[in-house]
């Protein structure tokens, strides 16, 4: 598409919405101006191409289409039909897959969608027929303890949060940890990596259903290999969920035992972060479960967005393109390199180092917790987000540590030149960053003192950074 082509596109979709709600259409050019001006390194957060963005507004938004292809339960999906088995097709195609499922609306549906799939073969019990009338919020602990024990006593034995697993995976406040008996494995307290020795004991002892790997805050490669045969030994289904780098797979970056495909009896995945496609998710699977996955809708999921899905096509076929995997291995590059640069300034990193798409600091170092750290950083045009670290002693919500990614500056053209900056960037902020205190004189996790002065120079810092590098070239609004 040409620049033309692309400003002419936005800027008169923008000037239809102004004439209906002209609030809606100033939101959205503020948006490109805050995302053009931030120094973006929230690990789960890309940009889109705008082939991608401009294949979610259309008439496919007015579609009702559940079912799968060729079997809806609506008359005049024929459009539909293409625009899902395109994007299955790249999918399958792009990643080695036997099947893909690309109906589900985001990384959690997409984990529903795979347990659902795996628990298919169960016979519904009476405890579960008396539940399906009641809401699932109303449901005591006893009562899903007594589902659990009707459907076999399912357990799920996953990556602990704090280790760098997903809420998804089977906590408690998560419908997955309703769903299941679940366990967690964490990672060596004295490197950070998944001792797989320790998770093969766990599994033994535990005698999982469904042993997931996968993560969202692990900075280094998984052996899916290993973790097949440990799920194997125990008779478990394998599944993976690579939301976070389906990217770097897609890129051929990770291969071998490091490609979880191969290994998973059932992979899920979102289809942005590093895949840099539409918010959205997917299934792909071995041939045996494909029947229970394609039963997602109206299993777990209400009617696919065939807006969605066209997009979800643009951006997998964009991916299967050899500059795609120039870009993935990018990624890690840069990642690397912005680890490093933390590391010669001082900084604590979990694990001591990156393998992948992502870093996470322990800011414990700077005497701060992760909440002060996130909104010091976010004060200075620079956007991260807090995250636990390994037995973090502040918890989930204030937290120890800062996750940072390079999939989004990557796609902008920043390399490692820039990742050393942007290491000097964010040391600068956390070190002159002091915790605040509370009315009555404690320690706040919360509060904290910046000087403002600072905070501007640094923002403008970004800014300079960035101007180099332009978001979205192509398009102006002006």
């Amino acid at each position: 598409m040409s620049r033309n082509a692309e400003s002419t596109a936005f800027r008169s979709a923008l000037e239809v919405i102004r004439a209906v709600e002209p609030r809606v259409a100033d939101a959205i050019g503020a948006e490109l101006t805050d995302q053009r001006e931030s120094l973006k390194l929230i690990a789960s957060e890309n940009y889109a191409s705008p082939a991608t963005l401009l294949a979610m507004g259309n008439w496919f938004s007015d579609k009702y289409a559940e079912g799968t292809v060729g079997r809806r339960f609506y008359a005049g999906c024929q459009n539909v039909d293409t625009v899902e088995a395109l994007a299955a097709e790249h999918a399958r195609e792009l990643f080695g897959a036997a099947h893909a499922y690309v109906q589900p609306h985001s990384g959690i549906d997409a984990n529903l969608v795979a347990f659902w799939a795996v628990l298919a073969d169960r016979v519904e019990s009476p405890a579960l027929k008396k539940a399906q009338v009641r809401q699932v919020n109303d449901l005591t602990e006893a009562d899903w303890f007594a589902l659990r024990r009707e459907l076999g006593n399912q357990r799920m034995l996953g990556m602990s949060l704090d280790a760098g697993g997903h809420l998804t995976h089977g906590f408690r406040p998560n419908i997955s940890g309703k769903m299941f008996d679940q366990r967690s494995y964490g990672t060596d307290p004295a490197t950070g990596l998944i001792d797989y020795d320790r998770v093969a004991e766990a599994a033994r002892e535990f005698k999982p259903l469904i042993l997931v790997g996968g993560y969202s805050a692990y900075p280094r490669k998984v052996n899916f290999r290993i973790l097949r045969e440990i799920a194997d030994s125990v008779g478990a289904t394998f599944m993976v969920d690579m939301a976070h780098f389906a990217g770097l797979v897609a890129g051929k970056v990770l291969t071998g035992d490091f490609d979880p495909v191969p290994h998973a009896h059932i992979v899920t995945t979102t289809t942005h972060k590093s895949l840099r496609g539409p918010r959205g998710g997917m299934v792909l699977c071995q041939p045996e479960l494909a029947d229970q996955v394609d039963r997602g809708c109206p299993m777990v999921l209400g009617g696919p967005l065939p807006h969605v899905m066209a997009a979800k096509a643009v951006a997998l076929a964009e991916a299967r393109r050899p500059d795609f995997a120039d870009y993935a291995r990018r990624i890690v590059d840069n990642a690397q390199a912005l680890a490093e640069g933390l590391l010669r300034r001082g900084a604590k990193l979990v694990t001591g180092g990156t393998d992948n798409h992502l870093v996470l600091i322990d800011v414990s170092g700077y005497g701060l917790t992760g909440r002060q750290a996130e909104q010091a950083l976010l004060d200075s045009g620079i956007v991260t987000n807090r995250n636990s670290v390994p037995q973090d002693p502040n918890g989930a919500w204030y937290t120890s540590g800062i996750r940072i990614g390079t999939p989004a500056l990557t796609t902008r053209g920043l390399g490692t030149a820039e990742m050393d900056q942007t290491a000097e960037l964010i040391h600068t902020v956390l070190t002159q960053t002091t915790a605040g205190a509370n009315a009555d004189g404690t320690p706040s996790k919360a509060k904290y003192t910046l000087d403002p002065g600072l905070a501007d120079k640094v923002a403008r810092q970004a800014t300079d950074l960035l101007a180099t590098h332009p978001l979205y070239p192509g398009i102006d609004l002006a």
